[in-house]
């Protein structure tokens, strides 16, 4: 559950509901009318209108859970909404906790799985209307948010959910990233898995869902397609400690560039171990939200890799560093061997191994 809870009362009811909610969400922050005051510290009184108070706190939590009606929901929250990917949830629960209505950002801000989860705890009917949950289809702007898939071209993803809910003919593709992410189920009866990419060319496809790490160049197929990027990659890197920012980012683009390789699959960068790490690399790791996995000498020289260098030996101690701090990072397939990008960095990079 999300940590960043706020519960919205205005009547004695209202105020029971949120604290049988904040009794299972400990973390979750009781607002009501001071009116209703019992002196008591777990609620946060106001005195000011609904009106201020929802447009102080909307942007402020991720989860607005609302006891009060739909309709004076929508009139209070109607200017404050601009899109699915930065509004919170919202959800609304009627005065007598007989109904949890999804009633905001129900896919990406999680206001459905919330729906539910509040539902068990009140022993109340959950409402959900998004068409990809009451059509059990699959949810185009979730898939693989659960294993950190990032969805590149946004944009996409609304005309690709209609032929998804519309059961028109979908194909999907995949060449990398978690295999287990429509669960044990059979596909749903419009969609169909290809081998090829190729194949999603052509006519009788209306959507597709290309899950890869690689770049697509076919303009057609992707005005077509919500494209996912799984974190399937490990960048392997030897580097000079006064390296910048700049220059590594330029440096990893440039050779996943040149090998047709998507940025945004990029799991994390693997390095040796040294006592004390380029700042730019904890800077940029830190920066975003990149994993860094280092390794001792003996380890990295340990690994077989196809471009072994004395010189590297020499200075390091092992043989490689980029290559292998990948292939020890992935224990998968080495798919750009080193590429030396003058004068200070050294780029490998490797893939997971993903199991069926």
């Amino acid at each position: 559950m999300p940590h960043s809870i706020a519960i919205i009362c205005i009547t004695k009811n209202g105020i029971n509901i949120a604290r049988t909610i904040k009794a299972s969400i400990p973390e979750a922050l009781i607002y009501a009318q001071a009116k209703h005051s019992d002196l008591k510290s777990d609620v946060v009184w106001f005195e000011i209108p609904a009106t201020l108070l929802m447009a102080d706190i909307f942007k402020k939590y991720e989860v607005l859970i609302c006891i009060f009606s739909l309709g004076a929901v929508i009139r209070l929250i109607s200017k404050l909404v601009s899109d699915k990917k930065s509004d919170p949830a919202v959800l609304v629960i009627d005065d007598q906790a007989n109904y949890v209505i999804s009633a905001l950002s129900g896919h990406l801000g999680g206001a459905n799985l919330m729906t539910t989860q509040i539902s068990k705890i009140l022993n109340c009917q959950p409402i959900i209307t998004t068409a990809a949950d009451v059509n059990k289809t699959i949810a185009v702007d979730l898939l693989g948010r659960e294993f950190g898939w990032l969805i590149e071209n946004f944009e996409n993803v609304t005309k690709v959910s209609a032929c998804m809910v519309n059961e028109d003919k979908v194909g999907v593709f995949q060449d990398t990233g978690e295999l287990n992410w429509w669960g044990d189920k059979e596909l749903p009866k419009n969609v169909t898995s290809v081998k090829k990419i190729e194949d999603l060319t052509s006519t009788e496809y209306k959507a597709c869902l290309i899950i890869t790490d690689k770049i697509l160049h076919d303009k057609n197929l992707i005005q077509k397609s919500v494209i996912y990027r799984p974190k399937s990659l490990v960048v392997g890197l030897g580097l000079h400690w006064d390296i910048t920012e700049a220059e590594l980012l330029s440096g990893i683009k440039r050779v996943l560039d040149d090998n047709g390789l998507s940025i945004l699959s990029m799991k994390s960068i693997a390095t040796i171990q040294k006592n004390v790490l380029p700042q730019a690399l904890e800077l940029f790791t830190d920066k975003n939200n990149i994993q860094l996995q280092l390794f001792d000498r003996n380890t990295l020289n340990q690994i077989a890799v196809p471009t072994p260098s004395d010189v590297v030996k020499k200075f390091e101690g092992t043989s490689s560093v980029a290559e292998a701090a990948s292939i020890c990072a992935t224990n998968g397939d080495l798919v750009v061997t080193k590429q030396k990008i003058p004068p200070k960095l050294t780029v490998a990079v490797s893939r997971l191994k993903y199991g069926h």
